[in-house]
């Protein structure tokens, strides 16, 4: 399975990623505030990267529940120096993480491969364009209804044909707007306009999901519902039930794993691909 970004093409057919979350915001759900600073910022990638992140994906503009959208100027000024020096590092590979695609051109520009869009492409107008046009990597995501308000009361007939039939629409329309097949992923968006049911049920089938042979990309860490099945508010005890969820989302066809916890996850990882001879 090859995955195309800006910066050349990923065999994904053994080897599984790790994209570390770089957050420079002031409202994340975990971390909000803690890399504001650029040079926070930088040390952080810095220590992914040295952990084994594979990816470092940065984003300005927090998309935890009843966020409240960021301006394209803020973002811009939050995430483009710490791309600027970040893609200076050997082998440093970068997504940006945004829905507005000026500030998707300008991060692909300063140095950014991939694009990670919550909204799938739908949210600004100009965004498959901006994919095409750079050659970047996408992941389309999926979300019910916008951060400010897909956890006030989600609705879903059958979560796993509905989420399955939004990747095919997405992928025929990325394919209309002129993007290269190999560019596409997926995200089923864990969390984002799903109950703790439709989060469980979408794991539960992940391998169904998997549309036109591209990789599906998880991200489930430090997330609520976590905690809410362990029966714990604590953020601390996410780590574990996350980690083990990546070892079992590798089993089941995930190929790209979005984590705050570099080293555990990736631990897991790698002992998972060892059991399943894909090491």
């Amino acid at each position: 399975m090859i995955w195309r970004t800006k910066k050349g093409d990923v065999d994904l057919g053994r080897r599984a990623l790790i994209m570390g979350v770089l957050n420079v915001t002031l409202d994340s759900f975990s971390d909000g505030g803690k890399y504001l600073a650029v040079s926070d910022a930088v040390e952080h990638g810095r220590r992914m990267l040295a952990e084994g992140a594979d990816i470092i994906d940065v984003g300005g503009e927090s998309t935890r529940p009843g966020a409240v959208p960021v301006p394209a100027e803020i973002e811009r000024a939050r995430v483009l120096p710490v791309i600027e020096r970040l893609a200076a590092l050997p082998g440093c590979l970068l997504s940006i993480d945004t829905s507005k695609a000026d500030v998707a051109r300008e991060a692909v520009e300063r140095g950014a491969a991939i694009i990670n869009d919550v909204t799938g492409l739908r949210g600004d107008p100009e965004m498959a364009g901006v994919a095409r046009s750079s050659g970047a990597g996408v992941i389309i995501t999926h979300m019910q209804g916008t951060p400010r308000d897909m956890q006030i009361s989600p609705r879903y007939e059958d979560v796993v044909a509905e989420v399955g039939l939004f990747f095919r629409q997405s992928f025929a329309l990325a394919l209309g707007s002129g993007i290269d097949s190999m560019c596409i992923a997926f995200d089923p968006g864990i969390g984002f306009g799903k109950s703790v049911a439709h989060n469980l049920l979408l794991l539960r089938n992940l391998d169904r999901l998997r549309t036109e042979g591209r990789p599906l990309a998880v991200g489930v860490s430090r997330k609520s519902f976590l905690g809410k099945v362990i029966g714990s508010a604590a953020m601390a005890d996410r780590l574990w039930p996350a980690v083990a969820t990546t070892s079992y989302c590798r089993e089941h066809g995930g190929s790209i794993f979005r984590v705050h916890d570099v080293k555990e996850h990736l631990e897991a990882l790698r002992m998972t691909e060892a059991i399943l001879e894909q090491a």
